[in-house]
């Protein structure tokens, strides 16, 4: 394991600020002291992931993760503690010298299970392709081809574009004589033709290669673009889609991928808004255009799990569709998926001339683009008149009647009143209508809307009481938390935040201990750092304990909010609690359990004294508890 220098992580942790790095992979919205979010870690329908800015750490009340910067980043990422410092450095803009980043590199956790075997694949594969493409003859007509379509080197090596040369035994000639890779998995990558002879073939042969990562940047599968080269000689099996994609995988699922979302995140919580595009191509001619918060799906089919992944860093998305009629048809799809799905600000980009983005950045260059982009925008309203009337006869009385009832229909989505005043007075000019008949229409839409939504509501009300009622199940199945418990986390709270009840502690009269497991051994642990550093530093110290339960259980003491000031009979109470009453709650119990026993077995005589003995033991329990 790489050992990066103290002195170092100190730098880096106090010049991070937690709500910065937390909030580049969700939304955070601040709320009292502490900034919330949905958890990224499990599923959530309320947001229950909350960030303390002033003690710089994470807490989910739901799933109970808790920790501080790096830790947020271990477990969002995957990655290592030393991986963790050197990308909160990143983010902080601290310069690390090469040898700390490259050595990080190399000290990935679970090196050896499955997932981390197939993503060495992948990542082996994609420098196999990228290679081809820049650097040889076979792939010289394709590295042409992107040049004149516009692609610059730069482009090419940031999005690590490659070629798969047409050879169909190339790939699996290359990784067989890597040592590092696991050769039994190469049937399960998804890189190779599923054949009755059981021979591997590369699937992608003789296509622009477009490697997919997910959202920590790591290669999970490709997507193949067809590259019609007259040089090259197709077997007649050969398939002709202009896309091929990976099939599903222990690593790759199309449902949770969206194409550029690890580069763009970012930037795409720095604007404030997310560029949803149809194509890779879109994605990547718009990123070397300047616009970098550019994304696209697996297709033009939005998924449920992809906008949830969006909803996390930003609550306005512009589509920005091909320009075609299917671009429009798409657009008309997604903008309902999303208005139904979510409460997020849609805006679209029509691109004009049956345009796609690649092609309007060619025809008309990047500063038109660029414009285009900001102040071509349409509303959820604008572009739904304006794709209503393609293909209609407005001087058809029966197809424009039934027009302005689309219009009035779709109007029932908007919020805001000025907006729709907006469009009821577009209509009503350019109709020569009366608004008080388009708004006595649109009453008679907006109240079987309404049904429509309280039947909605209802249901949904239902799947909540349902979910609130296996909530509260699971939290009468956790083991309660007792005056003695409680005490031990208020004492550890206070420990960990003031020195001076360190030294409390340490010279009481007697040896003293926590009788739950957990607190003692964080106890223990707050010795060795508190021995070894000399300094009382909650975020250094949640650094220094690595089992991931006891860094939970840890947060989530860190977390308590018992006021910065206290007094010195209050720690006194709590040790009294601890020290006096926990022993003698202890022996009652036992003596009940033998209560128990006695009577089963039919003891007369140990009842007798048992019972003498639980209730002197409850005498002394209460005078503990009035002192």
């Amino acid at each position: 394991m790489v050992r990066i220098p103290e002195e170092t992580i100190t730098q880096v942790r106090e010049a991070s600020d937690i709500v910065n790095v937390v909030s580049q992979y969700v939304q955070l919205k601040k709320s009292g002291q502490n900034h919330f979010a949905h958890c990224p870690f499990h599923e959530d329908r309320t947001p229950s992931f909350s960030v303390n800015e002033k003690k710089q750490i994470y807490h989910c009340f739901s799933c109970g993760r808790g920790g501080n910067v790096f830790s947020f980043l271990q477990e969002m990422e995957g990655i290592s503690f030393p991986e963790a410092v050197v990308k909160t450095a990143e983010i902080v803009e601290i310069p690390l010298d090469d040898s700390i980043k490259e050595q990080s590199a190399q000290n990935r956790p679970n090196e050896n299970s499955r997932f981390s075997k197939l993503l060495q694949i992948n990542e082996q594969t994609s420098d196999f392709y990228h290679h081809i493409l820049m650097n040889t003859k076979v792939g010289e007509a394709a590295y042409q081809y992107l040049i004149d379509r516009g692609m610059e080197k730069e482009t090419l090596e940031t999005f690590k574009l490659g070629f798969s040369p047409p050879q169909r035994n190339a790939l699996k000639l290359y990784l067989e004589n890597q040592e590092t890779i696991e050769q039994s998995l190469l049937p399960d990558s998804g890189l190779f033709s599923d054949r009755d002879d059981g021979q591997l073939l590369d699937r992608f042969s003789g296509r622009i290669m477009f490697p997919i990562r997910d959202r920590k940047g790591q290669t999970v599968a490709f997507s193949g673009r067809i590259f019609e080269d007259p040089a090259i000689e197709r077997p007649q099996s050969f398939h002709t889609a202009k896309y091929v994609n990976s099939p599903e995988t222990d690593l790759f699922n199309k449902r949770k991928v969206l194409f550029n979302y690890d580069k763009a995140r970012p930037a795409i919580r720095r604007a404030g808004e997310v560029y949803l595009f149809e194509g890779f191509m879109d994605v990547i001619s718009s990123w070397q255009a300047g616009i970098k918060n550019g994304i696209a799906s697996m297709g033009t089919s939005l998924t449920t799990e992809q906008i949830h992944q969006l909803d996390r860093v930003t609550d306005k998305v512009v589509i920005a569709y091909d320009g075609d009629q299917a671009g429009l048809d798409a657009s008309k799809r997604a903008m309902e998926y999303f208005l139904d799905q979510t409460h997020f600000n849609i805006e679209v980009v029509s691109f004009p001339e049956k345009l796609d983005p690649d092609d309007y950045i060619k025809t008309r260059g990047k500063e038109s683009f660029n414009d285009f982009l900001v102040h071509g925008r349409d509303t959820y309203m604008s572009f739904l008149m304006k794709y209503h009337r393609n293909g209609l006869n407005l001087k058809n009385e029966s197809e424009r009647v039934s027009y302005i009832e689309k219009i009035l229909k779709q109007m029932t989505v908007v919020s805001s009143p000025v907006e729709r005043e907006l469009y009821f007075n577009q209509l009503a000019q350019e109709f020569e209508l009366s608004q008080d008949i388009l708004k006595e229409q649109f009453q008679q839409y907006m109240l079987e809307t309404q049904k429509n939504r309280t039947k909605e509501l209802k249901k949904k009300q239902e799947e909540r009481k349902s979910d609130t009622y296996a909530f509260q199940i699971k939290r009468q199945n956790r083991p309660k938390t007792n005056s003695i418990e409680q005490a031990e986390k208020m004492l550890l709270n206070r420990l960990f935040y003031h020195d001076d009840v360190w030294y409390t502690l340490q010279n009481l009269s007697f040896e003293f201990t926590f009788p739950h497991e957990p607190y003692q051994i964080l106890y223990l642990l707050y010795e060795s750092y508190f021995r070894d550093k000399g300094e009382n530093n909650v975020e250094a110290f949640l650094d220094f304990i690595k089992d991931p339960g006891h860094k939970k259980t840890a947060a989530e003491i860190l977390w308590m909010d018992l006021g910065e000031v206290y007094v010195n009979t209050e720690i006194e109470d709590y040790i009294d609690v601890i020290a006096n009453r926990s022993p003698l709650e202890t022996t009652l119990q036992l003596k009940r359990q033998e209560l128990k026993e006695a009577e089963r077995t039919g003891d007369k005589q140990k009842q007798k004294y048992l019972t003498i003995e639980i209730i002197n033991l409850n005498r002394q329990l209460k005078a503990a508890k009035e002192v």
